[in-house]
């Protein structure tokens, strides 16, 4: 029989956790940190509002990935319109071909799913290969990459993404002077 013995922190460890949480609120005002991520959850809101109604949800979703990346840390690399707009671009690329090879290769029923998996696996090596050589990398726009191969679209829904992802470029860009990089 196993005895469990309770974890024991000494008063220092329990000072240092504390001291790494609110270092970052010292440094900063937190107004401003409520302020980016209310700013970043409006651009979502705006962006689901219209993308939504042409569109499915899943293949939008790494619209929110990316506002998190915009609006946490806007003057990272992969903040940079060059790579929100470069790595979409190149994200819908290699996942529409994938998904477009997927739908066109024809297997029994037991089969089917397997070469979807296959079809999306290759669609994220495409992208991540692309967007390393293309200095493009946005890891939500990969993301986009496989669900373009496991999620039915059409060229529309290719459309409204990156009309949503140049907005969310567009509007980040517009603020940036006001933001912070969080983390």
């Amino acid at each position: 029989m196993e005895v469990a013995y309770p974890i024991i922190l000494t008063q220092s460890q329990v000072q240092t956790m504390a001291l790494d949480i609110d270092r970052h609120f010292r440094r900063n005002d937190i107004k401003r940190y409520a302020m980016q991520c209310g700013l970043a959850g409006l651009v979502v809101l705006i962006l689901l509002l219209v993308l939504d109604a042409v569109t499915q949800t899943v293949l939008i979703a790494a619209i929110g990935a990316s506002a998190f990346i915009a609006f946490a840390v806007p003057r990272s690399l992969h903040s940079a319109p060059r790579n929100l707009i470069g790595g979409y671009v190149v994200g819908i690329l290699a996942g529409a071909l994938m998904g477009t090879i997927n739908t066109m290769i024809d297997v029994s029923p037991g089969y089917d799913h397997a070469i979807m998996v296959i079809c999306g696996a290759i669609a994220i090596s495409i992208a991540m290969f692309t967007m390393v050589v293309t200095r493009t990398e946005h890891p939500p726009a990969a993301a986009l990459a496989i669900g373009l191969v496991l999620n039915e679209w059409s060229l529309l829904t290719l459309f409204v993404v990156l009309m949503g992802v140049i907005g969310l470029s567009l509007i980040k860009q517009l603020v940036l002077p006001a933001l912070l990089d969080l983390i």
